[in-house]
């Protein structure tokens, strides 16, 4: 018999991203098991701690063992749970899971599935550097500084690189973990998953949900002062040279500077906050799309279009059907 090991990690973390898939996982083995007539499961699937120890969360939800790492000497697939809070301390906390992930990696040849933040702890092996790998969108800065050899792709919800699998967002737990199933027990059973747990389907994508703020986490002040600059101006036509030179610096030094303190170019970033001021404006006004695009400074309809798909994953109007409540029910 198979194993699957959906790792309990210590310090904090969401209890619902390691309970969720533990029950899509028991589901799926049941169905498979029912669908071509086993005589037992594919899978047998642990919840695996440090030690025995009970895990508890919130101070709230306690979460029991039925493995510890030390018992597990294979296993076929590890899910990475999720850690939340103060990400630097939780990878600290979680050193252990971190040395026997890499070693089932190395000896086992085990598959590995990180789950939003659970990312940081599969980056810790170096098992991922020059490969593929998503976490959640609010923790891309935080992850490129930390593993500036991980290719982060930041848009994706679900990365795979040769057995070792990542996803976006908390709850596309749900979405990745139908794209676990179906790699493990088949698109039939994951379909059936879909639908008696009415999860949507092949979604693959974050980009709809990411929430541009600008990347201010940096000390060079001539930049942040540029980036201000750009978020009260943005609906007016702005020049790079005079933005440069509002700050006190040359074209050339400013753009190396901006790239390497926002990782955008100064015209990304422009574009960036322009489609999240035309987000808002899709979802909370009734305005046409051309009259959202006037106000945000772009005149051609076509770049508008492109570029905001390009960041959002939708065109205007299907995110403004889709987040604006008085235009879907309309």
């Amino acid at each position: 018999m198979k194993h699957i090991s959906i790792i309990i990690p210590r310090g904090t973390s969401i209890v619902d991203t390691i309970i969720a898939p533990y029950n899509l996982f028991r589901m799926a083995n049941s169905h498979h098991q029912r669908l071509n007539g086993l005589s037992k499961p594919l899978f047998k699937i642990d919840l695996v701690g440090v030690n025995n120890e009970p895990v508890t969360y919130q101070n709230l939800f306690t979460i029991n063992p039925t493995a510890s790492i030390e018992s597990v000497q294979k296993t076929d697939l590890i899910i990475i749970s999720p850690i939340s809070g103060n990400l630097e301390k939780g990878v600290k906390e979680n050193q252990s899971f971190v040395e026997w992930i890499k070693k089932q990696r190395i000896v086992n040849d085990s598959d590995l599935a990180s789950l939003c933040k659970g990312a940081f702890l599969l980056a810790e092996t170096g098992l991922v550097n020059g490969k593929n790998c998503a976490t959640h969108w609010t923790a891309h800065e935080l992850f490129k500084q930390r593993y500036p050899d991980v290719k982060l792709i930041p848009e994706s919800i679900i990365c795979e690189d040769n057995g070792i699998y990542s996803s976006g967002g908390a709850y596309s737990i749900l979405n990745f973990s139908l794209y676990l199933i179906e790699r493990y027990f088949g698109r039939e059973t994951a379909i059936w998953i879909s639908k008696i747990s009415e999860i949507e389907f092949d979604r693959l994508s974050q980009s709809e949900f990411i929430i541009f703020s600008g990347q201010k986490e940096h000390s060079d002040e001539p930049i942040k002062g540029a980036q201000e600059f750009i978020e009260k101006h943005y609906e007016n036509k702005l020049n790079i040279e005079t933005i440069a030179e509002g700050v006190s610096l040359n074209s050339r030094s400013f753009l190396r500077r901006f790239k390497k303190a926002t990782s955008n170019t100064p015209l990304e970033y422009i574009q960036r906050v322009r489609v999240e001021a035309a987000k808002k404006k899709l979802e909370s006004t009734t305005d046409t799309i051309m009259e959202i695009m006037f106000s945000i400074g772009y005149n051609d309809e076509k770049a508008f279009r492109r570029t905001f798909k390009k960041y959002s994953g939708l065109s205007p109007k299907e995110y403004q059907m889709k987040y604006n409540r008085e235009m879907a029910f309309a």
